[in-house]
């Protein structure tokens, strides 16, 4: 059988320009794709064979070359059926150019109605083009990302963590007193405030500089919690990963960049006891404050970093699954790709040395509070 059939073997399909395509992502036993449209925000998962497929529909290759490569790598020919099947798929979501745009459906599925706002709990948009906003943002700061103003960051934030971990203990004794002093410790919940606000402005403007889009920012309560967030689009379509991994960590760096200022404060201006005592409490707060949200759990930006480095979605689901079934010595576990069997229990392993470290540094803190 030809590569594709003759009717259709000179068509030179071409996907939309808002289409994006992920990198190949583990789901479970399975290596996945995900297919987005960028003006809808409708998304779906392809297998690996069709992503290679769909990702050479660029308007130059014709089916015939499309599927000559599909034959040299996959060993096999389609059918005239497949490629219908496939650019049906294709043409109904709308996603191949000259298509017409999909219809909605006549009887939709009841859409969810979105958060009531009450006193308890809501959110609220503050930016009425939050794309537009970051944009300006990064236009200001964005020279922040530059090789040359990163690692003179980089290198003031690991000195200032040196100083933290060289002198916690004392730092653990400024928190004790800060919670003596109502005025300091405002403040100091103030200040903790302004920094989740610039952790996630962070992740935005660090999006947008790889290629992001930012659909939201806004205010969330959840009384008597309230917190900015910022929602970034089209975060796993992102160039390559070294850029996902940038964008889910750049909220962190920001709270630990946020100290630096602080820090210098602390160990050199000439500041009263109160004062003194209440930027020490400051830096080990949002020290930790910074690295919780590293840790590798959902929903915090530690998981999304963990899931981009092993190459996955829905990364603590799928390594729960896959442990069971190995602890069983279920034959189905050793259905899992190479990669999978690697990653999941790594990511297992590792997420229970961070919590370990975290148990112990809770422990070695509450005994030194306690002896001192």
């Amino acid at each position: 059988m030809s590569a594709a059939p003759g009717a259709l073997a000179d068509y030179r399909p071409a996907l939309r320009p808002r289409v994006l395509l992920s990198d190949p992502l583990l789901d479970g036993a399975a290596t996945v794709h995900l297919i987005k449209d960028a003006e809808t925000g409708n998304s779906f998962k392809v297998g690996a064979k069709e992503h290679f497929l769909i990702a050479r529909m660029d308007g130059e290759r014709s089916l015939a070359e499309i599927g000559e490569a599909y034959a040299g790598e996959y060993g096999r020919r389609l059918a005239d059926a497949h490629w219908r099947q496939l650019l049906a798929l294709l043409g109904t979501k709308g996603l191949l150019a000259g298509a017409p745009e999909p219809k909605p459906a006549p009887a939709p599925v009841p859409v969810p109605v979105p958060e009531k706002r009450t006193l308890l709990r809501g959110s609220l948009p503050l930016v009425a083009d939050a794309d537009a906003t970051t944009a300006r943002l990064h236009r200001v700061f964005g020279f922040l990302l530059a090789p040359a103003a990163l690692v003179p960051l980089f290198a003031l934030v690991l000195a200032m963590e040196a100083v933290v971990v060289a002198r916690s203990g004392e730092l653990l004794l400024a928190v004790r007193g800060l919670m003596s002093n109502p005025v300091l410790l405002t403040a100091m919940a103030i200040l903790l405030w302004v920094s989740t606000a610039l952790h996630e402005l962070a992740h935005g403007v660090v999006a947008r500089h790889h290629g992001g889009r930012v659909a939201e920012i806004g205010l969330r309560w959840r009384l008597p919690a309230v917190i900015m967030y910022c929602t970034v689009d089209d975060y796993l379509y992102l160039g390559t990963r070294r850029h996902r991994i940038a964008t889910a960590a750049a909220g962190a760096v920001m709270n630990l960049v946020f100290l630096l200022p602080f820090c210098a404060l602390w160990l050199f201006a000439p500041l009263d006891d109160a004062t003194h005592e209440a930027f020490a409490a400051l830096l080990l707060l949002g020290s930790v404050q910074a690295f919780m949200m590293l840790v590798p759990l959902p929903p915090l930006d530690g998981y999304k970093i963990a899931c981009q480095l092993a190459g996955a979605t829905g990364l603590a689901a799928s390594a729960g699954g896959y442990l069971r079934l190995a602890l069983r010595r279920s034959p189905e576990a050793a259905a899992y790709p190479r990669r999978a069997r690697i990653a999941y229990p790594v990511y297992a392993a590792a997420t229970v040395l961070v919590l370990a470290a975290v148990v112990a540094a809770l422990v070695a803190g509450v005994h030194h509070l306690l002896t001192t």
